[in-house]
């Protein structure tokens, strides 16, 4: 019975993650932005026929990005039960939150330029 309860439990982590998934995507504007990149950068190095090392660090890129966005969005949940009201600290908190998806989207988006615009050029004679 333990096995059962063991699966069990691993479906409902599955859940309460895809719920969290829902929840970041209907709740959060940037979030949305990340999923057009997202869906546009994996579409664009399967077309472009990436090779393999090129696409792990894409992958790498992009889940660094939806990472930093979660735990923005999880520090600015929990900053506003704690400090429901303005204040200073609440929202120095907030702002450097930011700054980390900042330099995540940053750093995906160079990386992504690094990679992919050459093969682009290359595809099309432009280089």
């Amino acid at each position: 019975m333990d096995e059962f309860n063991f699966l069990r439990n691993r479906i409902q982590s599955f859940r309460n993650a895809f719920r969290g998934l829902r929840d970041i995507l209907t709740t959060e504007h940037n979030a949305w932005v990340h999923a057009a990149c997202t869906v546009i950068v994996l579409l664009l190095s399967v077309w472009l026929q990436i090779d393999t090392v090129e696409f792990i660090f894409i992958i790498i890129f992009i889940c660094m990005v939806w990472i930093t966005e979660a735990i923005n969005t999880v520090l600015e949940i929990v900053i506003d039960i704690v400090s429901p009201r303005f204040s200073q600290p609440a929202k120095r908190a907030k702002d450097i939150a930011a700054t980390a998806v900042l330099f995540a989207s940053l750093g995906a988006f160079i990386a992504g330029c690094v990679i992919l615009v050459p093969t682009f050029l290359i595809k099309f004679g432009l280089n």
